[in-house]
Parts: C-alpha cells; sequence; structure tokens
C-alpha cells in the first residue's frame, strides 16, 4: 500500500513538473511573441517617426517656398500697385496736359477770330482811311487851286491843308484886339475858305474847323498861352458874330456847328534853318480842318498796329 502510494506521487509530481515546463515554454513563447511584436512595433514606430520627421521637414521646405511665393507675390503686388499709381499719376498728368492743351486750341481759335475781325476791320478802317486821305487830298488841292493867285498870299501846307496868317496882319504886337487890315483880310478870306469847306462835296466829311493861336517864345508860357487864346477867340468871334457881313446868317450857323479855337503858347514854334527860333513866323494865326473819322481810324491803327506787334 505505501509502494503504491509513492509511486502514485512519484507519477503525480512527474505530471506536474511537465505541465509547468509546458507552461513555462508557452509562457516564453508568449514572451517572445511579444517581445517580436513590441520590437516590430517598435522598428514600424521608428519607422513611422522618420517618416513624420520627413514629411514634417518637406512641409517646413513646402512652408518656407509658399511663404517666399508669398512674400515675391506681395512684392510683385505691391510693384503692380506702385505701376498702378504711376500709370494714374502719368494719366492724370496726361489728362491735365490734354485739357491745357484743349485750351491752348481753344486760345489759339479766339485768336484765330480775333484776327480775323481785326483783318476785317483794318480792311474796312483802310477803306475809310483811303477815302480820308482821297478826301483830304481834294481838299488841299481845292484850297490851293482857290488861293493860288491871290493877292492874300496865303500858303496852304500840301500834307495837312492847314494854313497860316501871319499875326501882323490881323493883330498889333503883344494884343488880341482885332486891327482894322486883320478884318478886312477875314472879311475876304473867311468867305473863299468856307466856300471850299462847307460846300455840299466835302461838308459831310468835315468834323472841326479850329482856329490856333500862336506865339513867339518871348515872355512865360501861361502869359503867351492867353495871348494866343485871345487872338484864335478873336478871330472865331469876328466871324460868327451877328454884325458880321461877309457871311449869311446860314454860313454862320453852318460855322458855330464846327469852329473850334485853341491856344498853343509857343509850344509849336517855326524855326530857321539853323535850327533858331523864327519869333515873326511864329507868331501866326493857323485855321485848320478835321475830317470825320479821322481821330478814330488813327487811334484804331495805333490799336492795329500794337495788336500786329504783340504789345
Amino acid at each position: 500500500m505505501r509502494y503504491r502510494n509513492f509511486h502514485r506521487n512519484d507519477e503525480e509530481t512527474t505530471y506536474w513538473l511537465s505541465y509547468s515546463d509546458m507552461m513555462a515554454g508557452l509562457l516564453l513563447c508568449f514572451v517572445l511573441i511579444i517581445s517580436l511584436t513590441v520590437l516590430r512595433s517598435k522598428v514600424m514606430y521608428d519607422q513611422k517617426q522618420t517618416e513624420l520627421a520627413g514629411k514634417e521637414q518637406e512641409l517646413i521646405i513646402q512652408s518656407e517656398e509658399l511663404e517666399n511665393e508669398r512674400l515675391t507675390i506681395q512684392e510683385q503686388g505691391a510693384k503692380l500697385n506702385a505701376q498702378e499709381l504711376k500709370l494714374s499719376e502719368q494719366e492724370g498728368e496726361l489728362l491735365a496736359q490734354q485739357l491745357k492743351l484743349d485750351e491752348q486750341q481753344l486760345k489759339l481759335e479766339e485768336q484765330s477770330q480775333l484776327l480775323k475781325d481785326l483783318e476785317k476791320l483794318m480792311g474796312e478802317q483802310q477803306a475809310k482811311l483811303d477815302n480820308i486821305i482821297g478826301i483830304r487830298s481834294e481838299l488841299i488841292e481845292a484850297l490851293s487851286d482857290e488861293f493860288e493867285n491871290s493877292s492874300l498870299s496865303i500858303t496852304v501846307d500840301e500834307k495837312t491843308g492847314a494854313i497860316s496868317m501871319d499875326s501882323s496882319i490881323l493883330f498889333e504886337y503883344n494884343k488880341s484886339l482885332l486891327k482894322t487890315g486883320g478884318k478886312d483880310f477875314l472879311g475876304e478870306f473867311i468867305p473863299r475858305y468856307l466856300k471850299i469847306l462847307l460846300s455840299p462835296k466835302f461838308r459831310n466829311y468835315i468834323s472841326e474847323i479850329v482856329i490856333e493861336g500862336h506865339t513867339d517864345t518871348d515872355g512865360n508860357y501861361l502869359s503867351n498861352l492867353e495871348l494866343s487864346q485871345q487872338r484864335a477867340y478873336s478871330v472865331a468871334d469876328y466871324c460868327t458874330r451877328s454884325d458880321t457881313t461877309f457871311l449869311t446868317d446860314t454860313e454862320k450857323r453852318e460855322l458855330e456847328k464846327v469852329l473850334s479855337t485853341v491856344g498853343k503858347s509857343f509850344s509849336e514854334p517855326i524855326l530857321k534853318a539853323d535850327g533858331s527860333v523864327d519869333a515873326e513866323a511864329s507868331r501866326r494865326v493857323e485855321i485848320l480842318f478835321r475830317l470825320r473819322d479821322e481821330e478814330m481810324i488813327r487811334e484804331m491803327m495805333e490799336i492795329l498796329n500794337e495788336t500786329s506787334t504783340g504789345r
């Protein structure tokens, strides 16, 4: 009986030892499997980490490239904006220049039109001037013919038609009261003078008949001015007063419409050949005429001359 139990215990012990070995072997296998699995996982993890690091590096590089591209785009955008701004400024300058050119063109057109108007006006005034010159020439010729063989010894200025009368015929020295001989002179001269100027042929062209008094250079200007004015007035008064018989009332009225007097003192003396004052010739009374529009045409010609010279 004891032997059997001992043998049975040995069998049991042997059984558990085998089972333990088997379990230990299995455990070892599991450990190996797990170790391999862990190792493999570790290797794969490391590979993934390496791949991820590579991807991150690629992403960093790509990000840097994108940033560089963004900066480049921004720079290009800034350049484009600057160019657009410059183009806008140039367009503004071109527009301003175009406006200036338009203004200049308009001004040129206005000046051209003004020039045409001036040329037209000049032509009209030239025609009037030619007519006035013709009338003046005819008047001067008619006056010269009238007094050419006259005992009055009157000389008609070939350019102006003015007639000068020696004051000694009309007045005493330094006096303004007409002498008898002076009255006789005027009684013969004035009717013949007015017969031409107030004739139907010339009357409408006459704007003014002027009697001018002149003195020599002795004395001061104002005293000579007063004397010259009084002498001119005395002649005009004698020609137009009511008791004058050498003119009709109609002739007097016509004369009064155009007659004026002026004293010139010694502002226009007569000079001798050597340049000295001819006192006797300077003491004179002149009678002259002005034609209608003559002053206006002279002023207009001056304006046209200033315009043509750009002043």
